[in-house]
């Protein structure tokens, strides 16, 4: 997002003195490639910039020195960038109009750091083609073992108030995570979900082992008609706060102790000794906490059938959560739902600097057998007969 930024300053820069030139009716100032590249300190860590150079021929009447371009936003010698990868989508989302980023900035940063209406308008043209292009990119090179997934209500510019944001987070073959696809929908909608899955397989993404995620989401029936062959596993933290939500207060803490018991069993077996305890506790009391447990028994405890290694991994959706939480708290509601397209991109630029620090799944040398369809039980990797004769 820095570089798309120095090159709309640019861009901005030369096209508004465009119509300066010599007797010879030759531009004074045009870009001239790029200065050589310099390490930035950013949000996201240390980057590699290489900022574009301008020839500016314009003699200043006063000094009589050739006028030179200074960027706002990375001055020559600054090796620590604001934190405009952060600061512009946000003031976006807060439903900004693209006239007042510059005094909003200059409480942010001292100064509008260069970037005028006619910046910040490149800057989100190009941020929602970016977007466009991300949402064409071709899947079918890359297995995403896991996903993850999650509708995402941030409160932001969309064209209706109730919609969410879609987000689907995978595991790649080498244990790297990745953002797969975002979109806007309803949560509980599965035809919201079917158009995203469907999207992702017109892209030929192939299907994932397990998907995870919130039981009352409507992806599920969109999965089954999309991705059959995926297997189903229910997000632990939400099936503990449905759970919870169901008893009195004064019953709540002995019970989420009793549902941890469950998910943290050293393997299925002992879950299902757990799951029998639970019922026998609150059964008689709280029988509609204990069905949303026992209806739900094989998609809890689906992650079992997996490494040991990536089962807290694959109980809950955080990947999506810890990476939308900052999002939630610096986003608020605004009073023009402004442009979908552009509210959409403007949650990737967000997005885009926490995947930079996303780390790979513990055990990451497994993901690959799970992709080609190992056996673990326990937990552990079953050897095949003939592997074991030999």
């Amino acid at each position: 997002m820095l570089a798309a930024a120095l090159e709309a300053e640019v861009d901005a820069y030369v096209a508004e003195l465009a119509h300066e030139r010599n007797d010879m009716g030759r531009r004074l100032l045009v870009r001239n490639g790029y200065h050589q590249p310099r390490k930035v300190a950013t949000a996201a860590g240390v980057i590699e910039v290489k900022a574009p150079r301008v020839n500016d021929k314009r003699v200043d009447g006063t000094t009589g020195e050739r006028k030179r371009f200074s960027s706002a936003i990375l001055p020559p010698r600054c090796r620590k960038s604001p934190k405009i990868a952060e600061v512009l989508p946000l003031l976006y989302l807060h439903g900004l109009s693209s006239g007042d980023f510059a005094p909003a900035l200059e409480q942010f940063l001292g100064s509008s750091a260069g970037l005028s209406s006619a910046t910040v308008t490149r800057l989100t043209t190009q941020w929602q083609a970016d977007h466009a292009a991300f949402r064409e990119c071709d899947l079918s090179g890359t297995d995403y073992v896991y996903v993850w997934v999650d509708g995402i209500h941030l409160r932001i510019r969309l064209d209706e108030a109730k919609a969410a944001v879609l987000v689907v987070i995978g595991v790649r073959a080498d244990g790297t995570k990745e953002l797969v696809a975002m979109a806007d929908g309803y949560r509980e909608s599965p035809e919201s979900w079917a158009g995203l899955l469907r999207d992702c397989a017109r892209r030929d993404m192939r299907a994932p082992v397990p998907a995870v995620g919130d039981g009352a989401l409507g992806f599920w029936k969109a999965l089954r008609e999309v991705f059959p062959t995926t297997r189903e596993q229910r997000c632990w933290v939400h099936e503990t706060a449905n759970v919870l939500d169901a008893m009195p207060k004064s019953a709540q803490p002995a019970a989420k102790k009793a549902v941890q018991d469950i998910y943290n069993a050293e393997d299925r077996e002992h879950a299902e000794q757990a799951i029998k305890t639970f019922t026998q506790l609150h059964s008689a009391k709280f029988p509609k906490a204990v069905k949303k447990i026992t209806d739900d028994q094989d998609v809890l405890l689906e992650f079992y059938n997996y490494p040991d290694e990536h089962w807290s991994h694959l109980r809950t959706t955080n990947p999506i959560e810890s990476t939308f939480a900052t999002v939630r708290l610096r986003t608020k509601i605004t009073k023009g739902a402004g442009s979908r397209a552009a509210g959409l991109a403007m949650v990737i630029k967000l997005v885009e600097p926490a995947q930079a620090r996303w780390r790979a799944v513990n055990g990451a040398h497994l993901v690959p057998l799970v992709c080609a369809g190992a056996p673990f039980e326990p937990g552990q990797l079953v050897e095949r007969p003939e592997a074991v004769a030999a």
